[in-house]
């Protein structure tokens, strides 16, 4: 898997004529030699080159947490008294264009560049993004295995399992975290919880705020799930529950977004623009006098990052492709009063979109 993941970026590599690529922390380590660098104020850095093996740049004292894969990567690590920058630079010798990982802190940069005055610097998420943003079938069945995991949490939440009224949202969120590990994730990335008026904000961080009966409550959800590979493949997933008997306005608004989302499902096929996929469900939203609260982009994509390429979004008139496995979560965010969000992970095959998430579209209640 890795040797052919190096083979394919290298290939990528020479048709963008870059000559060499610079990883730091993030997904791309792992997703390229199963290796998660901590964000440390210590350099990690995977130099590419167009051909070759490529070299992991590495801190003495994390040699002991990269599992050696001699036959796709070299190891140099430095001590605490060495330069690891100019070990980067060194490896770079001739290169002229190179290509930088996003997520490599600032200070790194700044200095390579006072070394290499002369290179060409780019960034590397269009070549890297080629290839994570399109799953193979081994990817898409681990990114169904993390699916049905919070799938199986969600049908509790629906069914009243998981206790929600006199809770706060803080020991919700807390209870979905621990589910999440017990169905077989290694990481809970997120647990949203937000009750009442809090659930308008569509990232609200869940608090001491008790649940009370007669109200909505958005749970939104996920964590990472690893293989022995050392690669882990990410799950989201957000459902709303009324804790009581909900008011007509109310139902006919969710009703309003169910059927925004399940057009935008349908929408997910081979070739469409990704911007139309928003479109779709924007249009729905709008229509019903919601557009103004309907306030961020309709998806993102998922796989070893929780948000990664592609992004559903007007603007974005890239089409989607077999391969592509992103978020459609449309919601309705009433400043002050309620807010609603439906998530699912849907993957783009040749015959048509695979919604990895089937659990009860309906909003709960009890």
């Amino acid at each position: 898997m890795f040797l052919e993941r190096i083979s394919k970026v290298q290939n990528l590599m020479r048709s963008h004529n870059i000559d060499a690529l610079l990883l730091s922390t993030g997904a791309d380590l792992p997703y390229f030699i199963g290796y998660e660098a901590m964000p440390l104020e210590r350099l990690t850095m995977l130099v590419i080159r167009d051909e070759g093996h490529p070299m992991l740049v590495i801190p003495q004292l994390e040699r002991a947490r990269v599992a050696e894969r001699p036959t796709i990567f070299d190891i140099c690590e430095w001590g605490e008294t060495e330069d690891p920058i100019e070990i980067v630079v060194t490896a770079l010798t001739g290169s002229v264009r190179v290509a930088i990982g996003d997520t490599t802190w600032t200070r790194f940069t700044i200095e390579l560049l006072k070394r290499m005055p002369n290179i060409d610097l780019s960034r590397a998420n269009p070549i890297t993004s080629q290839l994570r943003s399109i799953k193979s079938a081994e990817e898409l069945d681990r990114l169904q295995l993390a699916a049905n995991a919070v799938d199986k949490i969600a049908h509790r939440l629906q069914n009243g399992q998981i206790e929600l009224i006199g809770k706060t949202e803080k020991q919700v969120s807390e209870e979905l975290g621990r589910q999440i590990i017990e169905e077989g994730h290694n990481k809970v990335n997120f647990a949203i919880v937000a009750a009442g008026e809090n659930a308008a904000s569509p990232h609200h961080e869940a608090g001491d705020r008790l649940i009370q009966k007669s109200e909505i409550v958005l749970c939104d959800f996920g964590g990472t799930m690893y293989g022995d590979d050392g690669v882990g493949y990410c799950s989201d997933l957000t459902r709303c529950v009324w804790t009581g008997n909900p008011p007509q306005e109310f139902v006919e608004m969710y009703g309003v977004l169910q059927e925004a989302q399940s057009k935008q499902v349908q929408e997910a096929t081979h070739g469409t623009p990704a911007q139309q996929i928003d479109r779709v469900g924007r249009k729905i939203i709008s229509a019903a006098g919601y557009g103004d609260f309907f306030v961020h982009r309709t998806g993102h994509g998922i796989g070893v990052e929780a948000h990664e390429e592609p992004y559903i979004v007007e603007g974005n008139a890239n089409p989607i492709q077999s391969g592509n496995v992103f978020s459609i979560e449309p919601g309705i965010y009433i400043p002050g009063k309620w807010g609603i969000r439906l998530e699912d992970i849907v993957a783009v095959t040749k015959s048509g979109p695979l919604p990895l998430n089937t659990v009860n579209h309906d909003l709960a209640t009890y």
